[in-house]
């Protein structure tokens, strides 16, 4: 794949990310329900590391920076699901 195709993709993958943040916030904003909140902060991480891809090395992605945003995403979603089982018990 050509540099400039991958850059093209990491930047459609990012500008998802963050519209889906962007939904989430609002369906946060509505029910104030954490579960949202944490999705909208994960996927507004996942889209920063598809930025920092793009704008960076986009072939080297074995920086730890980018997949420590990768993983605190991960974990921000892991958060929200226990925080959510929690509330209903």
């Amino acid at each position: 794949m050509t540099h400039d195709m991958t850059v093209f993709l990491q930047g459609i993958s990012s500008l998802g990310a963050y519209a889906t943040a962007l939904f989430f916030v609002r369906f946060w904003r509505q029910s104030r329900d954490a579960l949202f909140a944490c999705f909208g902060a994960a996927f507004f991480l996942l889209g920063l590391s598809w930025t920092l891809l793009a704008v960076s090395a986009p072939a080297e992605e074995s920086r730890p920076y980018i997949y420590g945003l990768r993983l605190v995403a991960f974990g921000v979603i892991i958060l929200g699901t226990f925080l959510e089982n929690r509330r209903r018990r």
